[in-house]
């Protein structure tokens, strides 16, 4: 059992892993840190944490320090807090990887570093938004494990064992691109629907009574938080790039059918889709 663990950001991601880390045992004591007075007085009331430190209290106290907040705030964060450990484990829950793992390469202290990307989330934000369970049975990405000491990536192997995960490992570079494309491209996707759908339908009440349960899942993604997503596809911008590039020619090929009424590539097309049904059931 880890004596105490500080999670700095007790957003979705960190108080879904307070909820696990409470639930099975993992963490004998939590220790919230957040910028945001209300996430700190929610954390709290919900009981995702025991108590609430300044970061650098956190740390020196801790066993372990687990960083779940927003891109941008990590690259300049992860460097301070790594300056600060001397035998404690440090790891993320980020969704890119590249600029971050460079942002740390040459530091003294870089092999107390874990990089992880567990492949989980929810368009909602905020403690209140922690789900039970939420890493049962999902993958989880660590990146560049090579440049981790041993007892770091042993300790964190564990944890995520502990809570259910799928282990994969693979460097940085390859992580954003295939980011990029599971995962970022389908939020790039939900907001331009969305605000297609706000653009061109004016009635409020036609998008609420007409809308299937198809649309609904396309679009629920567009319901994330701006202030996550808009580090993420600035720091993965050249990938995300290459997969927009694709999407759009993918969607022109659907406006060309129909614009020539070429009903059998149409529905060639449809077919070819339909292959993803190997990979996702």
């Amino acid at each position: 059992m880890i004596k105490k663990i500080t999670i700095v950001g007790i957003g979705l991601m960190g108080g879904s892993l307070a909820m696990q880390c409470r639930s099975k045992g993992i963490a004998a004591h939590i220790i919230g840190v957040d910028e945001n007075p209300e996430h700190a007085s929610d954390a709290l009331s919900m009981h995702l944490v025991d108590e609430v430190l300044p970061l650098d209290d956190a740390i020196a106290t801790s066993d372990v320090i687990v960083l779940t907040v927003p891109m941008n705030a990590l690259v300049g964060l992860l460097p301070s807090v790594l300056d600060k450990v001397k035998q404690q484990v440090v790891l993320d829950m980020g969704s890119t990887k590249n600029i971050l793992a460079k942002s740390v390469d040459a530091h003294a202290n870089r092999g107390r570093f874990v990089a992880t990307h567990p492949m989980w989330g929810t368009e909602y934000s905020g403690p209140r938004a922690a789900v039970e369970g939420a890493f049962e049975n999902k993958a989880v990405i660590l990146c560049d494990t090579e440049k981790t000491d041993a007892d770091a990536l042993d300790f964190v192997k564990d944890l995520y064992r502990k809570l259910n995960m799928h282990i994969i490992e693979m460097n940085a570079v390859d992580h954003d691109l295939h980011a990029a494309y599971v995962s970022h491209i389908s939020h790039i996707t939900s907001f331009a629907l969305a605000n297609t759908v706000l653009e061109k339908e004016r009635e409020d009440k036609a998008i609420f009574e007409m809308a299937s349960a198809g649309f609904e899942s396309t679009v629920r993604l567009a319901k994330s938080n701006p202030d996550m997503w808009t580090p993420i596809l600035m720091q993965n911008k050249d990938n995300v790039l290459d997969v927009l590039n694709e999407h759009i020619s993918q969607l022109r090929k659907f406006k060309s059918c129909l614009e020539k009424e070429n009903w059998d590539y149409l529905k060639e097309l449809m077919l070819h889709a339909n292959q993803i049904k190997r990979i996702i059931q």
